[in-house]
């Protein structure tokens, strides 16, 4: 009896050793994320008297708008801060001149208190004018101090109306000062006017311009910017690739911005250490209309032409960027004097301008090219090309094996001894 119970708690010994092996797997390494000032964002809202059309779902374009930002409110990151500002909330008259003046701030920009932030929006009706000009340089001054991200995101579903106060220079004025402030654009009406302004506004400062037509795009979207921006501050740099990977320009690890045209090939270069994994990602945006069903390619190819590693994305029409990413581990190498690999980068795209639509200049293109250092380590994910979800079914398979041959073993002891007495 005596050496049963032992064996019960070896076995019991054994599988909480395991257990805990599984829960705290070796070489886990804390966060060290430097602090950073504090991300602002402020949302831009078109609440002029166009905002009443009922073509969004169903439902007005301010409903579809409210139900958005009651979403992002509730999803936005503690750290960011968030304010609101409005244009043509207010003035109902037709008085251009007071009416162009129409821009308030709802929310201040600071720490968000949900609560207050969603009642303020809740107040909101289709009322003016559109004078997104003012509005802007007033969301810039609103943003103004801070060396974190700063972001306006604007919400309109029209041209400006109180021109010549052009926003598109307003938004490259803004640029021009070198404040480092990205604005980007949402448009609720899929007409060629409007996304030529807001596109212009978006070029000008390095953001995104998006059309929505459903209310599930328009929160996804807005949530997805007010995300970026509690993202580490990353500045692009632009960079031209080549027709031929003889000719391209050579990249380290680092965020990059090029434009290619419709259907175009870009090359660019990375040399890779023996014992480093490079990693590259590439998102392609189309900033004007484009045929659906269209795709997105990154190759790593060896300087004699030979594929390695590609990546891949087809898309339908119903996003405006389009993504896809590779990995490839150089393996380590004896010799201590190997020479790094140069590994080339192709990206090319399959889309085509609808009809009437200009091709020139091409799409803006982003592109993250990091060298790290290569898997070496059971709990690394990219370790035998399996993730985490295989290592611990893999450990109960242990487990139960061993579980078993102990309880097999057990059993046959229980009989032996019950035979001899």
């Amino acid at each position: 009896m005596i050496t049963r119970q032992r064996l019960a708690a070896g076995v019991c010994a054994l599988l909480a050793a395991l257990t805990a092996g599984i829960a705290f797997p070796a070489g886990a390494v804390a966060d060290e994320t430097a602090a950073q000032a504090a991300p602002k964002v402020e949302l831009v809202l078109d609440v002029s008297g166009s905002m009443r059309a009922r073509d969004i779902d169903g439902g007005s374009r301010m409903a579809a708008a409210k139900q958005a930002f009651n979403e992002v409110l509730d999803a936005t990151p503690e750290e960011v801060q968030l304010g609101i500002r409005t244009l043509g909330a207010n003035y109902r008259g037709n008085d251009r001149k007071t009416g162009c003046k129409d821009t308030a701030q709802l929310y201040p920009v600071g720490t968000l208190d949900r609560t207050e932030a969603k009642t303020a929006v809740a107040t909101l009706n289709p009322t003016g004018w559109t004078p997104i000009g003012p509005a802007l340089l007033k969301a810039a001054a609103d943003l103004d101090g801070g060396d974190g991200t700063r972001r306006i995101v604007l919400i309109s579903d029209g041209e400006d109306t109180c021109q010549p106060l052009d926003p598109c220079e307003v938004a490259r004025e803004i640029a021009a000062k070198g404040v480092g402030l990205t604005i980007d654009t949402l448009g609720l009406v899929p007409d060629a006017k409007t996304r030529d302004q807001l596109s212009c506004i978006a070029d000008a400062t390095g953001g995104t311009y998006t059309s929505v037509q459903h209310k599930e795009e328009l929160t996804d979207r807005v949530g997805q910017l007010v995300d970026r921006a509690a993202d580490p501050v990353a500045t692009p740099v632009a960079v031209e690739g080549a027709d031929a990977c003889a000719e391209a320009p050579a990249l380290k690890s680092g965020l990059y911005t090029d434009r290619e045209e419709f259907a175009q090939h870009r090359w660019y270069r990375v040399d890779v250490e023996p014992g480093k994994e490079l990693r590259a990602s590439v998102s392609v945006a189309a900033d004007r209309t484009v045929n659906p069903d269209y795709g997105v390619l990154l190759r790593a190819v060896t300087v004699h032409g030979r594929e390695i590693v590609r990546g891949e994305a087809a898309g339908n029409g119903r996003t405006d960027v389009i993504s896809t990413g590779l990995r490839y581990p150089k393996a380590e190498s004896d010799d201590e004097n190997a020479a790094a690999e140069t590994v080339c980068l192709q990206v090319s795209n399959s889309f085509s301008a609808a009809s009437g639509v200009k091709t020139t200049p091409g799409m803006p293109l982003e592109l993250t090219v990091d060298v790290v250092d290569g898997p070496d380590q059971a709990s690394d994910v990219a370790s035998f090309g399996l993730g985490r979800g295989w290592w611990l079914l893999g450990a109960l398979v242990v487990i139960g094996f061993l579980a078993g041959v102990l309880w097999g073993w057990l059993s046959r002891l229980r009989i032996a001894i019950w035979r001899t007495n």
